[in-house]
């Protein structure tokens, strides 16, 4: 399926690369991981030392210096191949708010340990458990005390805590009814979990239906210094949009690669099984939704595209991101359920691989952001209709 036509000829032998290296990662390897619920240290370990997980960022740091585009490909192939980029994903955007945003000195510091894969940087501190995807509305502070920030709060949903040295946080800094803005008053902070874990900062790992290591983070108290600020101080929620319009593009791709895992297996097996004497692929019946899951996967690859393009440009393309992201997950998620009816009572066993995808495919409707508010802001920012939240 990655072979096809349409895939940009520039990009090839990175699609290439990558599904050389997952072919050393069958789905023995995940299903072990799935069971265990465990980290994938060592796919994580062959990405880094193939140069993918810094792949953007620039090669003055010890980076690929790859685009957008291309990264995106390398999340696309990840998922087209059977494997799981979820621990590897935040690592690619979230080091862009330090880029874009950081002083000299933390770009310094730690982009050149995070390329080399001395550090991770997979842990992105944002969602609350009362503010949802309300982020404005977020309770985690972090007051000044001297040449330090003392931080309390709660965070949700944080992935990769646990297997993280690195922390990018949003906090408010300045009390909700002081700001002039509802989106002044929240900073980001550069978080080395490290010297923390323990001493403020305790992290409680929270069991899911699929095996995506997600945690919930608690700040007592949590003491940083205060040049773990990056840029200014209230200006942070404007830092991580950029972050998030990219991670929306590359879990796009992820949906993407998904999708076309689940019809080349649909297709293969709609080929090879044999009922009444004939392969069910010759059935109308298994034929058209096969075939319909393959058109929508295409249409929603050209907004991929389309969005990483925009990016590259240096566009704002919060609508472009928003709707790749719902389009590949709506996708993804079509042909998840295709996959599963074509192959009957096998694909819910174990050994075919295809339970474990599903249950994986199904996250990208709800998060990094729900459909649900995805169509409010289309609704709202680009239709021009009253706000609804």
């Amino acid at each position: 399926m990655s072979d096809t036509p349409h895939t940009d000829d520039d990009l090839a032998p990175i699609r290439e690369s990558v599904r050389a290296l997952c072919a050393d990662f069958p789905g023995e390897y995940w299903r072990a991981l799935d069971r265990e619920r465990a980290y994938p240290t060592a796919f994580v370990a062959a990405l880094t030392k193939a140069g993918f997980l810094a792949a953007l960022i620039p090669e003055e740091y010890g980076g690929s210096g790859l685009t957008m585009r291309a990264a995106a490909a390398i999340m696309e192939e990840i998922h087209a191949s059977g494997c799981n980029g979820a621990a590897c994903h935040a690592q690619m955007y979230t080091m862009g708010t330090v880029l874009r945003h950081g002083s000299a000195a933390q770009k310094q510091q730690y982009l050149p340990a995070i390329a080399s894969g001395d550090l991770r940087l997979q842990a992105f501190g944002v969602t609350e458990p009362t503010s949802g995807t309300d982020t404005l509305s977020l309770r985690t502070t972090a007051t000044r005390d001297g040449d330090h920030y003392v931080i309390n709060g709660q965070k949700i949903w944080t992935s990769r805590a646990e297997y993280s040295d690195l922390m990018l946080l949003l906090a408010r800094t300045t009390p909700r009814d002081q700001v002039q803005k509802r989106t002044d008053g929240l900073s980001v902070f550069l978080v080395d979990m490290r010297a923390v874990k323990d001493h403020g900062l305790t992290i409680r790992p929270i069991r899911t239906m699929m095996n995506h290591a997600t945690t919930e983070v608690f700040f007592d108290n949590m003491r940083v210094p205060a040049d773990a600020l990056v840029g200014e101080e209230g200006k942070g929620f404007r830092y991580i949009l950029s972050g998030m319009n990219a991670e929306r593009i590359l879990i796009g791709s992820e949906c993407i690669g998904d999708a076309k895992w689940f019809i080349t297996r649909a297709t293969a097996y709609a080929k090879e099984r044999q009922v009444f004497g004939r392969p069910i692929g010759q059935n109308q019946g298994v034929q058209f939704p096969i075939a319909t899951c393959y058109a929508q996967m295409r249409a929603a690859e050209l907004m991929v595209h389309e969005a990483a393009r925009l990016y590259e440009a240096g566009r704002d393309i919060g609508a472009e991101a928003n709707m790749a992201k719902m389009l590949a997950a709506d996708a993804s998620w079509a042909a998840a359920d295709m996959c599963v009816q074509t192959h009957g009572g096998f694909g819910f066993a174990e050994e075919f691989d295809i339970e474990r995808k599903f249950r994986e495919t199904r996250l990208y409707s709800v998060a990094p952001i729900s459909t649900n508010l995805i169509l409010s802001y289309l609704a709202e920012h680009v239709l021009g209709l009253p706000r609804s939240y």
